[in-house]
């Protein structure tokens, strides 16, 4: 069943929309509905905003339960902030994998508006000034012409929530087909993982040694793939190493019977990671 990401500024109303959504679909289709977020999990929300660590865990820990709800009866809503676009492509991957449809629901606010509805509340939930400021720095806007921004509800804070269309997109359209990065499949080749190793190598040292003649948006070509990395800032080989490990541990879980598609995939990983 669907996946709603809900997506804004700290305090820009997402708890309350997710509310009327549960309310709406409990009504209107007689489904159970799972909100999972920052709540649910007993977030600290000063301590762990303030720590990246700490963040990381909570981001794995919110996407291991969202992975755990989604199932063919139920829908899931995301509360969180969701503000890093490269997540919103991991979760885009995980409802590809279990084919069900998605959409994201963004609760647009100023800065001031939010921050002002953050002093306004009681203050053990409030943000503190310098987290709030660094989330809202830090945000990275869905934008509807990315897949995994698509479809895209943006809601001003006296708009109606258009219930009815959210309905429409996850209900009447057909989940985004599985592809070769997310679709399990037996693994075929016992050479399979020689070369997941071997080509995650190549594109490694090709992305290294480009970097010591290349600035900051050059395309950089890579042996055995037809698209190229675009890297807006320079990357270190400890940074490049800890993607791959990534990579190599989500494609053995999901291997593709194509070896010579793997690079293409790495690349495709290291642009949407690297962004």
């Amino acid at each position: 069943m669907p996946l709603i990401v809900m997506c804004g500024y700290p305090c820009s109303g997402k708890s309350r929309r997710a509310e009327e959504l549960k309310a709406f679909f409990e009504e209107s289709t007689e489904r159970k509905v799972h909100i999972v977020g920052d709540g649910s999990l007993g977030v600290e929300k000063n301590t762990v905003y303030a720590d990246s660590q700490k963040e990381k865990n909570v981001r794995a820990s919110l996407k291991a339960e969202v992975e755990r709800k989604v199932n063919k009866d139920d829908i899931v809503i995301l509360d969180s902030l969701n503000y890093i676009k490269g997540y919103r492509y991991e979760l885009f991957c995980l409802i590809k994998h279990a084919q069900t449809p998605h959409c994201l629901v963004y609760s647009l606010t100023s800065h001031e508006e939010s921050s002002l509805w953050n002093t306004n509340r009681d203050a053990a939930e409030q943000y503190n000034q310098d987290i709030f400021d660094a989330l809202v720095q830090r945000f990275e806007a869905p934008d509807s012409r990315n897949r995994w921004d698509s479809p895209l509800f943006t809601i001003l804070k006296d708009d109606t929530l258009p219930v009815e269309a959210i309905s429409d997109a996850l209900f009447k359209r057909k989940a985004p087909p599985p592809n070769q990065s997310t679709q399990s499949q037996p693994l075929s080749s016992a050479n399979f993982l020689y070369e997941l190793d071997k080509i995650t190598q190549d594109v490694l040292m090709a992305i290294f040694n480009a970097q010591k003649t290349s600035v900051p948006g050059d395309l950089i070509a890579v042996p055995g793939a037809s698209e190229k990395i675009e890297l807006t800032r320079n990357v270190n080989m400890a940074e490049l190493r800890k993607l791959r490990r990534q990579f190599i541990s989500y494609t053995k879980l999901h291997p593709t019977e194509n070896t010579g598609q793997i690079a293409n995939m790495f690349v495709q990983y290291l642009n949407k990671s690297l962004h």
